[in-house]
């Protein structure tokens, strides 16, 4: 008998796996093969906008994909550097080899047991989890299980006319769960993803590319120290051409994605090359970036290609880009139709509100990315530890985390394509900051026993650090202390930072810590983030407020492609009408309600 079971050994459920048995559950893995846990399926990449602060949440929630990326990064790039902090997105480029070996040890470490077998079916005993079947071993009990299945159930890979079972390249799907939990109506809906094709970067004429070093300033995902960095690589940058385009049009009657064969949405914001090629026919070129998938592998990962076009297309078209005239394919781009689940059934916990003790994490929730399925994971892991050992439960909310409005997302709206995380999904982004995510989550950490002893010492001491940092910024001082041009007027630190280009002499005069760098951001937010809150409060408020007719969506700022899609089409009336579409988030009305005030001043 375990506390928990986790069904799938991809991000999801490592984090799921490893969150219950920090909080003192007994916890296996089911996977086919335990030499897939960590494996990264798609992109060789950690973070981004959005993305990234995620993954600094799920670290600040004692998760491990911020480690383990660490241990395997090499290359580094804070996206959005020279904007301000609340939209900085950190990303690594890792080492796929020494990711998976990272992750592989972290699970280790926390005693997980694997189980290297195909769960056939779920067990439940009067409506309750009671444990899963193994092909192999049989029925193996448990008091709460948790479905991280990834793209495995019941999928299809597609790639031109090729068809074949599988939920990876080289790697089965799971039929027979796929086939109860269909039935028992818990995943019977499809979504559609994909992949570029892998290229060797020997064959890469490098020097006519666009260089894209890693940033020069070294900096962590995780709190915890790493070890020594690796060796840092360069991407690079080429974009895609009109005789490219031509190529792609040639092959469209040969593309499922086109034949009606594939019935699964894709994800909108990383739409396959000849999906761009179609939707975006007034443009003449889309950005390729090449990413090294290594140390001691010469394969290159060139994001931003996703196909299902047959392979002699694809070399086709890649041939004609700039950089690529002799690139050759080792693995051709495939996409892949899978079974995802009505998230809608799920409470903030991600437990099903149907079977008790069963939660879901991952793209079987209708997410794509590895961040989005690590914060599920997460999340399921500590909740169903919870409900097998009688704990507090881990419930987030949108005002402390993009974790809380992810799920909020989720089992509120429920999605009609992969759901992509975005700042602009954030309706409190303002104050939910990459770089401040252990000062909002740390706290609830510690107090569910999320952290080991270790990630616990440090958390505190990183707060009682910034508790210092916010007290000193309160201490009154002369300018004529900051700058000589500045006089002997006394006002507060966090009062001389309203003065441009004062920070870097109020940050010396603290310390060079993120704790102390933090705390001077919070400071410059406040009253930014003070009058969002108030715009929030207002919009609750004024729910019954006109939108006026001749409002163009389009020309709203701050609204996502997919927003104005959703709002254009249902045109409604008024805010309330507005909160009501599927789909429209809290960020998005936040966006339109500003709209009209300004429309009406």
């Amino acid at each position: 008998m375990y506390d928990v079971i986790v069904i799938g050994g991809g991000h999801a459920g490592v984090e799921a796996a490893c969150a219950a048995a920090r909080r003192g559950a007994s916890v296996a893995i089911v996977t086919m093969r335990s030499t897939d846990i960590g494996q990264m399926s798609c992109n060789p990449s950690i973070g981004g906008v959005g993305k990234g602060h995620l993954v600094r949440e799920v670290d600040a929630l004692g998760g491990i994909m911020a480690r383990a990326a660490d241990r395997a990064a090499i290359h580094r790039r804070m996206l959005n550097a020279s904007k301000g902090a609340a939209v900085r997105g950190p990303r690594v480029q890792a080492d796929r080899r020494l990711f998976a070996k990272a992750v592989r040890a972290e699970v280790a470490r926390t005693g997980v047991e694997i189980l290297a077998d195909e769960a056939i079916s779920l067990l439940i005993d009067n409506g309750r989890i009671s444990g899963v079947a193994l092909a192999s071993a049989g029925p193996v009990s448990a008091r709460s299980l948790i479905l991280a299945t990834g793209t495995f159930l019941g999928a299809t890979l597609f790639r031109g006319s090729e068809r074949w079972a599988g939920g990876r390249i080289g790697d089965r799907r799971s039929d027979r769960l796929a086939a109860q939990v269909r039935e028992a109506g818990l995943a019977d809906r499809k979504l559609k993803t994909g992949t570029p094709p892998r290229l060797d970067g020997r064959t890469i004429d490098w020097a006519r590319l666009s260089p894209q070093p890693s940033d020069r300033t070294e900096w962590r995902l995780a709190l915890s120290p790493g070890p020594q960095p690796l060796p840092q690589l360069a991407c690079a940058i080429t974009r895609t051409n009109p005789e490219a385009h031509e190529a792609i049009r040639s092959g469209l009657c040969r593309s499922p994605l086109f034949s009606g064969e594939i019935e699964g949405r894709g994800p909108r914001y990383c739409p396959s090359i000849e999906d761009k090629v179609v939707r975006f026919g007034d443009r003449d070129s889309h950005q390729i970036f090449l990413e090294p998938e290594g140390l001691d592998d010469s394969t290159v990962y060139p994001n931003g290609i996703s196909t299902s076009l047959p392979v002699d297309v694809q070399q086709a078209f890649l041939n004609a880009v700039a950089g690529l005239e002799r690139a050759t394919i080792t693995q051709p781009g495939y996409a892949v139709e899978y079974a995802h689940a009505d998230p809608r059934k799920l409470s903030g916990d991600l437990g099903h509100r149907d079977v008790p003790g069963l939660f879901l994490a991952g793209q079987i929730n209708g997410t794509t990315g590895y961040e989005e399925a690590a914060a599920q994971g997460l999340v399921a892991g500590a909740n169903a530890a919870a409900f097998a050992l009688d704990l507090e439960k881990l419930v987030l909310d949108r005002s402390n985390s993009y974790l809380g409005v992810m799920i909020d997302d989720l089992t509120l709206q429920g999605v009609s394509e992969p759901y992509r995380m975005l700042t602009a999904r954030a309706e409190h982004r303002l104050a939910l900051r990459a770089d401040n995510a252990i000062t909002r989550l740390a706290p609830i950490a510690i107090t569910l026993g999320l952290l080991d002893p270790e990630q616990r010492d440090l958390a505190s001491k990183y707060l009682q650090h910034k508790a210092t940092a916010d007290a000193a910024l309160s201490e009154r001082v002369k300018g004529s202390e900051l700058g000589a041009a500045l006089g002997d007027q006394t006002r507060t630190l966090a009062e001389w930072l309203a003065r441009d280009g004062l920070r870097d002499a109020i940050q010396d005069r603290l310390d060079s810590s993120e704790a102390a760098s933090e705390a001077i951001d919070d400071a410059q937010y406040a009253p930014y983030v003070a009058r969002q809150r108030t715009e929030i409060e207002i919009r609750r408020r004024d729910g019954s407020l006109p939108i006026p007719p001749d409002l163009a969506f389009d020309s709203v700022p701050g609204l996502s492609t997919e927003m104005i899609e959703r709002l254009s089409a249902s045109r409604p009336e008024t805010l309330d009408q507005a909160t009501r579409i599927a789909g429209v988030t809290p960020a998005a009305l936040a966006a339109i309600h500003f709209a009209i005030a300004r429309k009406a001043a």
